[in-house]
């Protein structure tokens, strides 16, 4: 891979010099969904999928970028003193935002590059292909300055180019995923004080896959907002009766304790998934710890009927898809993944048959919305890192 990405940097820009290449992985979150701004866990893993960035640096300010994922656009050009947001720059827009964050934290570089990417993350079906870009751009600039920045601080870097210079309200999780990821383990996160432990995912005989619904997740961004006003809403009246700052410092026990506290049923809802959803993610990673991977799955599922039911956010594709794997014997755990109406589900299923189950899958899935579905066999992953002999 490493000597077919350098010979297509120097395709395109024309040059014999030897560059240097990153790969930033792309993420999935196995089980912990819309916790993360209710001050709860995560836990998600880099993937073996992601984005590759191979560069050289120039001698002037210019920087010069070029994806094969959009060559339609060409090359895109500014310069070290030209880094405000710039619609013509569409994709580019991102890893121009993450310089553009180092040199407002006073990390200023001097000289510009070139720079080839290439990903292999599908578009739109929220395995987080954005910021796989921006913590490619992160790690790339930090070694060419020199800088030498700490991990923990890049990734939320990241997220800041992403909040305020690209304009999305996204939370930690996919920065921090990306930018941390280990090997076949994943990452319980707790969102509100960036504590974090590894635990490692054994899938001996088992795979993970990933299914992409093909329908791209419209309502995701006003029904994003929707939900977290109204777990707000729950927030405020359960304060009138219990000291918490965040949804998620309540145990489910208490929550049914208290609950009648919130006026609206809907917003009560919503809080229970969150709560219901945050313990099953401790349960989760005790689980994988233990190498239970059979009742890793069984919270999966709940994760969905959860997401379903009380949250409503998964929708007919989504739906559709995991209950065509719910009926095979061999899948294990099977959830939709990310901000819902729309995207991935996350399966875990066993090896033996796995073919003959994805097509049995696609084939029910196709019947029930006429769509047509797409498998990613994915391994887990390293985080971002510098590509040296591959």
């Amino acid at each position: 891979m490493l000597k077919k990405l350098e010979a297509a940097f120097q395709d395109v820009f024309q040059t014999e010099q030897q560059p240097r290449t990153f790969l930033s992985p792309g993420r999935v979150n196995l089980i912990g969904e819309h916790t993360d701004y209710n001050g709860g866990y995560v836990f998600p893993c880099a993937l073996s999928v992601g984005t590759y960035i191979t560069l050289v640096p120039r001698e002037d300010r210019q920087i010069r970028f070029y994806s094969d994922n959009f060559s339609e656009l060409g090359i895109l050009e500014t310069t070290l003193d030209q880094l405000e947001y710039n619609k013509k720059h569409d994709w580019a827009n991102y890893p121009k935002g993450v310089i553009y964050m180092f040199r407002e934290q006073g990390h200023e570089g001097e000289k510009g590059f070139d720079a080839y990417f290439h990903g292999n993350i599908p578009n739109g079906a929220g395995l987080s292909s954005s910021a796989s870009l921006e913590l490619a751009m992160a790690i790339a600039w930090d070694a060419l300055n020199g800088f030498g920045m700490d991990r923990v601080p890049m990734v939320q870097l990241c997220q800041k180019a992403e909040n305020e210079y690209i304009g999305v309200n996204c939370g930690i999780m996919d920065q921090f995923a990306i930018g941390m990821g280990k090997q076949d383990h994943a990452i319980l996160l707790d969102c509100d004080s960036l504590e974090y432990s590894y635990a490692p995912v054994k899938l001996d005989g088992v795979k993970l896959v990933l299914a992409n619904t093909n329908k791209r997740r419209g309502l995701a961004d006003s029904k994003y907002n929707e939900r977290r006003s109204e777990c707000e809403a729950a927030l405020k009246d359960l304060q009138k009766v219990v000291s918490i700052e965040n949804l998620c410092e309540l145990t489910s026990e208490q929550f049914k304790e208290h609950q009648q506290a919130i006026s609206d049923q809907t917003a009560k809802r919503r809080a229970k998934h969150a709560i219901d959803e945050n313990e099953r993610t401790i349960r989760a990673h005790q689980k994988l710890e233990d190498g239970d991977v059979v009742a890793f799955g069984e919270l999966m599922n709940a994760s969905h009927r959860s997401l379903r039911d009380d949250y409503e956010v998964t929708g007919e594709e989504l739906d559709a898809l995991v209950e065509a794997a719910w009926q095979e014997e061999t899948v294990l755990g099977a959830r939709m993944t990310g901000a819902g109406f729309g995207g991935c589900t996350v399966n875990l299923i066993k090896e033996e048959g796995l073919d003959e189950a994805l097509t049995r899958i696609a084939a029910t899935y196709k019947k029930r919305t006429g769509i047509d579905t797409e498998f990613y066999v994915v391994d887990i992953g390293e985080g971002t890192r510098e590509i040296t002999n591959q």
